[in-house]
């Protein structure tokens, strides 16, 4: 298991001095970014090697946000390891040791020379671990919207939507689905397919669909012609 140690910044919160869910989201990825640099097998050695690790799928629970300054400790490990997918499972615990935020995810390996999905290189065998999963539902590789559903304003991707792999950041589409619902809302559950890779200058459209207990929020290609099978960049399913 990788943890490290913070404290809910300010630049972090939202109007009620509440760790913001983007803020969340990226302590989240951070674990693996620290803890792939303390291996030595970081971003440099990815670009030597020609691939990255992207995310597929997750699943994040929410018991509770922590507050301004309040001090918080992120983990992360990896439970399993298949040809090409990685399964693992995160935490946001208070001193304690309490978990208030509870994560499964699925990353995979993908070659940018192939420009698909490669088989898990040997180096990164390293991350496997004996700790066992955490008592959670089953992460979705596959989501669906279905029903009618209403359109949010169209969001143009900009470079401030971006990561170090050029396309939007992960927790940027939760953002974008969050603010299309136009209501304030912490979700207990947010589960997300990541589809299609957003990049510079393309115009995400949402489509939202109210579902029991929540809203899952469709990001569209604006540029596409609806039903198109291709059209979709990420499904955000957010449950109260």
């Amino acid at each position: 298991m990788y943890s490290f140690s913070s404290h809910v910044r300010y630049s972090e919160c939202d109007e009620h001095a509440r760790l913001g869910i983007v803020a969340l989201m990226n302590y989240l990825q951070d674990t693996n970014t620290f803890q792939t640099e303390s291996l030595g097998l970081g971003l440099d050695h990815m670009a030597r090697n020609h691939f990255a690790w992207l995310l597929a799928a997750w699943q994040i629970e929410i018991d509770r946000l922590p507050h301004f300054c309040d001090p918080i400790t992120v983990s992360t490990w990896c439970y399993e390891m298949k040809r090409t997918y990685s399964l693992r499972n995160y935490t946001m615990s208070g001193p304690d040791g309490v978990p208030f935020v509870r994560a499964d995810a699925i990353w995979f390996t993908f070659g940018l020379d192939e420009g698909r999905p490669i088989r898990i290189p040997e180096s990164e065998a390293v991350y496997l671990e004996s700790e066992p999963r955490l008592d959670m539902p089953p992460t979705k590789r596959k989501l669906k919207a279905e029903g009618p559903y209403r359109e949010g304003s169209p969001i143009a991707v900009t470079e401030q939507h971006l990561d170090t792999n050029r396309h939007v950041n992960n927790a940027q589409y939760v953002l974008m689905a969050l603010d299309s619902l136009d209501k304030e809302f912490v979700p207990h559950r947010i589960c997300v397919q990541y589809r299609r890779q957003a990049l510079l200058g393309d115009v995400l459209l949402p489509r939202i669909h109210t579902a029991e207990g929540g809203w899952t929020v469709e990001l569209v290609d604006a540029g596409e012609p609806a039903g198109d099978v291709d059209d979709t960049f990420a499904i955000i399913q957010l449950e109260a």
